[in-house]
């Protein structure tokens, strides 16, 4: 591999008509900033389904433990709802979340202010959001054992197990310290100490991690449920928030929507650091296939492109160039330039996932 080297898995539904065009500034940054990248391409979720039987193919999955990061569109739609649910489309992205131990999960919700008139609350108090959350991602309810649907007493119980060792614990909470010290010093840790004991095993190690190496990162403790209401009431109260793998993902979707659209938000998991130094990572945008409009042209490209931009600043030590980048889509928004999901009426004409992409572009080119 190259020094830049970039797994490309578009999936299902919109993921190959996001992922084209973030192809297209993949290949601006080659041409225009000379930061080169050995791209490979392969199949993923529904998609690998119908070629190889399964979501993942060994193959793709050594791919991805040996490229310096993986950009994944979205997987899933109704086709396979009838899978059984050892291969359904879902099953490929935790298997590359598992098997590449990525534990730290990067959701930024930052409202943009052009559309801070488009979130469900007012702008007074979405304007200027810029909010992390760390959210564990290959342990808690999602992995733990036993899991299963199992016959008990003559009727069917389902049962999914919470469970957290310190060391899971600890190097998650890291992470978001680290964060923090990147942004404005302060996190603030969501469990329900008050019910779990894996609630009680959190707090304390994420305050004993904070104690030991972290005295200049201001800690506060909250309990989830109480944490979902205050992303609604105050959420820029909030700089960097770090959750299990449950909380973390109802509490990153309720963020999501303070912004106006999940077609404006990516992520990045992140594991342990490679031998070159850089950490194993995969990025995505937050939403989903959207298969009620894939092949259309309707779909928001801004997600994913922004979830490049994460992959610039994290994986490719390009944190000028990822700057470049979101001051691009900013200034799109700005200047107007509108999918059809961050239309507010009926009025005027959405753009295309083409058009958003060319908009993007010839903002990256007024940028130099």
């Amino acid at each position: 591999m190259s020094t830049n080297s970039l797994l490309i898995l578009p999936g299902d539904g919109i993921g190959p008509e996001v992922m084209a065009e973030v192809s297209r500034i993949i290949a601006w940054f080659a041409d225009r900033r000379g930061l080169k990248f050995d791209v490979n391409e392969d199949l993923v979720g529904g998609a690998a389904h119908d070629v190889h039987g399964v979501p993942l193919a060994d193959e793709t999955m050594e791919k991805a433990q040996s490229v310096d990061a993986v950009l994944l569109g979205a997987v899933g739609g109704p086709k396979y709802d009838d899978l059984d649910f050892s291969v359904k489309p879902e099953r490929g992205l935790l298997r590359l979340r598992k098997e590449m131990d990525l534990f730290a999960n990067l959701r930024p919700a930052v409202c943009f202010d052009a559309l801070a008139d488009f979130s469900s609350l007012k702008r007074e108090v979405v304007a200027g959001l810029d909010i992390m959350i760390v959210r564990e991602l290959t342990s808690g309810s999602y992995f733990g054992e036993p899991r299963g649907i199992f016959e008990e007493n003559g009727e069917r119980v389902g049962i999914n197990t919470q469970r957290y060792t310190e060391s899971e614990i600890d190097r998650v909470a890291r992470a978001a310290f680290d964060l923090a010290r990147k942004r404005a010093g302060r996190v603030c840790s969501m469990e329900k100490a008050n019910v779990m004991e894996s609630g009680i095993l959190w707090r304390e190690v994420v305050q004993a991690v904070r104690d030991a190496d972290y005295p200049d990162i201001e800690l506060s403790h909250m309990y989830a449920d109480n944490g979902g209401m205050q992303l609604v009431r105050n959420p820029r109260q909030f700089d960097v928030i770090v959750t299990d793998n449950l909380f973390g993902d109802l509490l990153s979707d309720v963020a999501a929507m303070l912004t106006g659209s999940l077609g404006m938000l990516p992520s990045a998991s992140l594991g342990a650091p490679m031998e070159n130094g850089r950490p194993r990572a995969l990025y995505e945008p937050v939403h989903g296939s959207a298969p009620d409009i894939a092949g259309q042209g309707k779909a928001n490209p801004c997600a994913t492109i922004l979830s490049f931009a994460m992959a610039l600043r994290y994986s490719f030590d390009a944190g000028d160039e990822a700057d470049r980048l979101e001051a691009a889509v900013e200034k799109v928004l700005a200047d107007g330039v509108r999918t059809a999901d961050l239309m507010q009426t009926e009025g005027g004409s959405p753009a295309s996932t083409r058009k958003m992409g060319d908009a993007i572009i010839a903002a990256l080119e007024a940028s130099l």
